[in-house]
């Protein structure tokens, strides 16, 4: 469980989160949904201890993220960012295996190859293996690094827009991926989108933000309601179900 207890976050003369409560339980995906600026990413990244918390707490599975050995939250959650700095000369296959470096002593040994070829067939880069990051396109990229994030084999994975760079099949079969990690490895997944549908889809749990508060917290049902996406995002759209999901309007 991930519990986040009166967080705020302020830069300079700008209120980034303002007194954010909530509990993110353990088990299948959850979505963070907001228009620019809403504080999805710093949430995340205070999570992840990515930066200092300035004030509140934050605990995952009752390790306090401002105090816990840093090792031992690495083993705990991974987190993707929206601009991860890796070289461009790495192969594919040694990016993945950076996910096994919380756990190693020393090098990678049987099991991490195991893991690395699991994640490497998860995420469909088998073929891609021996390839050098700079030979892949933005989508290939992108899945390399969430394969990376997977092959952590942490119970948390946090993922900021994961879905950037990626077509329309592929940001379907990522989804559905994660969507997998969730049920069949037991992940917790949290993952900020900014494709509403995709997280009526594929998503357990919605939380919605704006201007660094909490405006909605549910299930994709409850939280995609047309007044909600109203005060979320500044305008009107319709919702209609499609197959018991809600589907929202939000090009007209």
């Amino acid at each position: 469980m991930i519990e986040i207890k009166n967080v705020s976050l302020r830069y300079g003369d700008t209120q980034i989160l303002s007194d954010v409560s909530l509990t993110m339980p353990k088990g299948g995906v959850t979505a963070l949904v907001g228009p620019n600026g809403a504080g999805k990413s710093s949430l995340l990244s205070l999570i992840a201890r990515l930066q200092p918390l300035q004030s509140g707490a934050i605990s995952v599975d009752g390790l306090p993220v401002d105090t816990t050995p840093g090792r031992r939250l690495a083993q705990t959650l991974a987190i993707l960012r929206q601009d991860p700095a890796v070289a461009s000369r790495l192969r594919v296959r040694e990016l993945v295996g950076f996910g096994r470096f919380p756990h190693q002593n020393r090098r990678i040994d049987a099991q991490d190859k195991i893991l690395i070829d699991t994640a490497l067939r998860q995420f469909d880069l088998e073929s891609l293996a021996e390839r050098f990051l700079d030979k892949l396109s933005g989508g290939q990229r992108q899945r390399a690094m969430v394969a990376m994030a997977f092959c952590q084999a942490t119970d948390y994975m946090l993922l900021d827009e994961p879905l950037n760079n990626l077509d329309m099949l592929f940001a379907r079969q990522l989804m559905r991926d994660l969507r997998a990690a969730a049920d069949n490895d037991k992940r917790t997944v949290i993952v900020v989108l900014h494709d509403v549908n995709q997280a009526a889809v594929y998503a357990d749990r919605i939380v919605a933000m704006k201007a660094g508060r909490i405006v909605a917290d549910g299930s994709p049902a409850d939280v995609l309601q047309p007044k909600i996406l109203a005060e979320v995002f500044g305008y009107d759209m319709d919702v209609i179900d499609v197959d018991g999901a809600p589907l929202v309007l939000h090009h007209r």
